[in-house]
């Protein structure tokens, strides 16, 4: 069994959300040695002509050499892909680049509103709280693509003073799965506690895709408690929803999805080809989370996988384990 269709309607923007990787990493003196080749990946990846993977590289540049690629990921901010420019304001945000602060200025005017919203987030990032205002209007819209972008920014703002905002967007009958579970997420990143039971119903949804946003919801909400609900997800019945379970206590600092990732890695992964990347993207990414050696042998086979959004999570979690976050 996979993840049901509706799997591929969540992350509207992503193909899979690297912005909010965490820190937590082990090992580094093991991947030292794949830095070049993964910052050879988000290079490519930067210059593709696939939007969907410029996209994917800028999240990575979050953990890379950000002297290297930040100039790359202002010029970006004119993609004429939306997607891209979005991800390349929400990086600059997240990195606090002072030096693109008057492109940013700028990214304010663009047509698209969600990537005026990113464009909001990171000047708050910068400390011109202000602007939060553009990205709380945004989350009021009738357009549920900006809704459910704007949750997301908000939660990674950890603005307290939106939580009005995000459980009214969390309750709404007229809110998409995307807005209702972004803002689900957010409510948790931010660190109320009260959304545990929304969370953990999620959790034994017989969907596996809510199963899947369960997790990483209850990853952002990052309680012992929360980390318990995780370890129940260890045994899912679907390979991704135990790979994202095994990521998520990687976050936490427990290793216990180890022998999930291994079991896969070393299977004969016999499943449809979209299947197998997402496995892969969700594998590659559980490294770096756990950071055992066993699992960093695998780093070097997957970042020659022949899939785009695997190398650059590949390249993702080499650059978390190298320290370079």
């Amino acid at each position: 069994m996979n993840i049901d269709n509706r799997f591929n309607k969540f992350c509207i923007f992503f193909v899979i959300s690297f912005l909010m990787a965490g820190n937590y990493c082990r090992g580094s003196e093991s991947t030292k040695g794949l830095v070049a080749g993964a910052e050879k990946a988000v290079s490519a990846g930067l210059k593709s002509p696939d939007g969907r993977v410029r996209a994917n590289a800028i999240e990575v540049v979050s953990a890379g050499e950000k002297g290297v690629f930040l100039p790359k990921i202002v010029e970006l901010l004119n993609d004429e892909v939306v997607p891209v420019r979005f991800a390349a304001a929400v990086a600059l945000g997240d990195l606090q680049y002072e030096k693109g602060e008057n492109q940013l200025q700028q990214v304010l005017n663009d047509p698209d509103l969600n990537v005026k919203a990113a464009a909001a987030y990171a000047l708050c990032r910068l400390g011109e709280k202000q602007h939060l205002s553009i990205i709380e209007k945004a989350a009021q819209t009738d357009d549920q693509t900006v809704k459910a972008n704007a949750a997301m920014l908000l939660g990674k703002l950890k603005s307290k003073e939106s939580l009005t905002i995000l459980y009214s967007l969390k309750d709404n009958e007229d809110s998409s799965d995307t807005v209702a579970f972004n803002a689900t997420e957010a409510i948790a990143r931010i660190g109320d506690g009260k959304i545990y039971p929304k969370i953990w119903t999620m959790l034994i949804s017989v969907y596996a895709d809510d199963r899947y946003m369960g997790i990483r919801a209850m990853g952002a909400l990052g309680t012992a408690k929360a980390a318990n609900a995780l370890l129940t997800m260890l045994d899912d019945e679907v390979t991704e929803v135990r790979l994202a379970a095994a990521e998520q206590l990687g976050l936490l600092g427990d290793i216990s999805g180890q022998f999930v990732v291994l079991e896969y890695l070393a299977g004969s992964q016999q499943q449809e080809k979209t299947a197998v990347e997402r496995c892969n993207v969700l594998a590659a990414l559980a490294i770096g989370q756990i950071g055992t050696e066993k699992l960093i042998e695998y780093l070097p086979k997957l970042l020659k996988n022949g899939s785009p959004a695997v190398q650059l999570a590949a390249a993702k979690s080499i650059f978390m384990l190298a320290g370079r976050n």
